[in-house]
């Protein structure tokens, strides 16, 4: 067993469930410190029932003192963070000449904005320890995806940002990189928001058939010890990036016909 997490201080923003908890449940057996945050306060503390070595903090990504309040109190348990997987997101299913701006305006509070502000508080601890940056990314920051026009921004931002920090840091010692899970199993499709700004409160794809939270902890947490620059996981993914910078007008059409039906948005 490798021995890259034993005493590792992880810190991860939506550890409450999905991918995020999968990851810490991950780490937890290979030795690491993991601290976690998220908005839903029973979540928290069913995750801390379960697990009672981890620091759970109830904090808001999109409210910089959250954010402040979570990477402070995680410096001040463990002395210090190695790692920052920033995970935390929502997505939306919406068509743009329908969705209220505040929807996209939120998508991207908590995605871009959470990423920056958890990022930036703990840059001098990761930098003092030479250690990791991750953001979760999307194939929805390489290519835009119909009816998710704010998460899709919100994704080429973080994608944006991380790649300037990565060269920034390029001899600092600390790798920053961006992965970018496929479909997978979670419940960010039901808490999607529409275009009021309600959660969708269901799922157009068959979960059942999707990559497990658990299979996904388990390649991020193999490309962090490799310290890769990004990964995108999946084949399908990975040909889509590569069709749409070949042939974007073809891509077009074929990322249309996969969420369309019948001219509606069914995905």
């Amino acid at each position: 067993m490798s021995t890259f997490f034993q005493n590792k201080v992880v810190a991860i923003t939506g550890g409450s469930d999905g991918i995020g908890k999968a990851i810490i449940e991950a780490l937890l057996p290979l030795g690491a410190k993991v601290a976690t945050c998220g908005r839903n306060a029973d979540k928290l503390n069913a995750l801390k029932a379960i697990h009672p070595s981890v620091l759970t903090i109830i904090a808001d990504v999109s409210n910089y003192n959250d954010c402040k309040n979570f990477i402070d109190s995680t410096i001040s348990t463990y002395g210090g963070i190695d790692i920052l997987i920033n995970n935390a997101g929502i997505s939306m299913r919406a068509l743009l000449q329908e969705a209220e701006v505040d929807v996209i305006k939120k998508v991207m509070d908590i995605n871009f904005y959470g990423t920056v502000y958890c990022t930036k508080l703990a840059l001098n601890t990761i930098i003092e320890r030479k250690g990791t940056i991750v953001g979760v990314s999307s194939v929805a920051g390489y290519r835009g995806l119909p009816g998710r026009t704010g998460y899709s921004a919100s994704k080429f931002a973080v994608d944006g940002f991380l790649e300037s920090l990565r060269t920034e840091l390029l001899e600092s010692g600390v790798n920053v990189m961006w992965v970018c899970p496929g479909f997978t199993a979670s419940n960010i499709r039901n808490a999607a928001l529409v275009k009021d700004g309600s959660q969708q409160g269901q799922t157009p794809l068959d979960e059942h058939s999707l990559m497990t939270a658990e299979e996904c902890a388990a390649i991020t947490l193999k490309a962090i010890e490799k310290r890769k620059r990004t990964l995108i996981y999946t084949m399908g993914d990975k040909r889509t990036v590569w069709l749409n910078k070949l042939f974007p007008g073809l891509t077009d059409k074929l990322v249309r016909n996969f969420f369309y039906k019948n001219g509606t948005l069914v995905k």
